[in-house]
């Protein structure tokens, strides 16, 4: 869905619904409700906002990172711990691909810059 009121209603039927099979799960949905349609809200368009719109590209780095990691016989020391890291993400680097959408990222931007929560300035 792309229309914000449209998105709203469509979960908030889905809480409701959730309601009923557990009510747990459909309080945790509503707990991040706003959040949960942020990219509408910020009016993305439709490759930015599914790209945006899920963690896997930030899973896929953590899992490189992981994967790497797991090589290690005994860790040392913090540093040793921080190099480590940041031979993962160096390497994962190499597999990210272009971000579907990139090129309306400007939109994103003018957004965050008119969200009275989150300016450019404070989001760093």
């Amino acid at each position: 869905m792309s229309d914000y009121s449209v998105s709203r209603a469509a979960l908030k039927a889905f809480v409701r619904w959730l309601g009923t099979l557990n009510d747990r799960a459909a309080k945790s949905l509503d707990e991040g409700f706003e959040e949960t349609l942020t990219v509408h809200r910020l009016g993305l368009t439709a490759a930015l906002r599914a790209t945006l719109s899920t963690t896997n590209p930030i899973e896929s780095a953590f899992n490189r990172v992981k994967a790497l990691a797991a090589r290690v016989k005994r860790w040392r020391d913090a540093k040793m711990v921080i190099r480590w890291t940041a031979s993962g993400r160096a390497l994962a680097e190499g597999s990210f691909r272009r971000i579907k959408g990139y090129a309306d990222l400007r939109i994103l931007m003018t957004a965050l810059a008119h969200t009275p929560s989150h300016s450019p300035e404070t989001a760093a």
